[in-house]
């Protein structure tokens, strides 16, 4: 009885911390996300990738063989992206008002990551900088 109750606080310890991932083959994401990676990171493979279980459904990690990791949420659209020096982040995948700003402001700079909350959106470039910008595409902040 002892080893019952302490397994099932062990799992319910384990999934309250979120350690639900769980790896899956690229021949079991759902079709959205392979049709994403393809459509958005031609030519790239699948390394690998998980998917975790949280309270509104399940949420894939994907990292590609060039060394990009996207994050899908329960909706299956990316969340985050955080690419490589030698493989930015698709100009198609930034907001226009985002892009016009980079595009004014910082011309030469990669970004390499782009990541989506609720509030909006934080995009860092090459040359070391954060900005936040806000769910219309205003900027908000710039960290270095």
């Amino acid at each position: 009885m002892k080893k019952i109750i302490l397994s099932g606080i062990f799992a319910l310890v384990l999934l309250m911390t979120g350690c639900t991932d769980r790896p899956v083959v690229p021949a079991q994401l759902p079709q959205q996300i392979t049709a994403f990676i393809q459509q958005n990171f031609p030519g790239q493979t699948i390394s690998f990738a998980t998917k975790d279980l949280e309270i509104t459904g399940w949420q894939y990690d994907v990292l590609l063989a060039d060394g990009t990791q996207i994050d899908f949420d329960t909706d299956k659209m990316w969340d985050k992206i955080q690419c490589t020096m030698s493989n930015p982040v698709p100009t198609a995948l930034i907001p226009a008002p985002i892009a016009t700003h980079l595009q004014t402001n910082f011309p030469d700079a990669m970004v390499l990551k782009i990541d989506k909350d609720r509030n909006g959106y934080e995009v860092e470039l090459a040359n070391g900088l954060e900005l936040k910008f806000n769910q219309q595409g205003a900027l908000m902040e710039v960290d270095d």
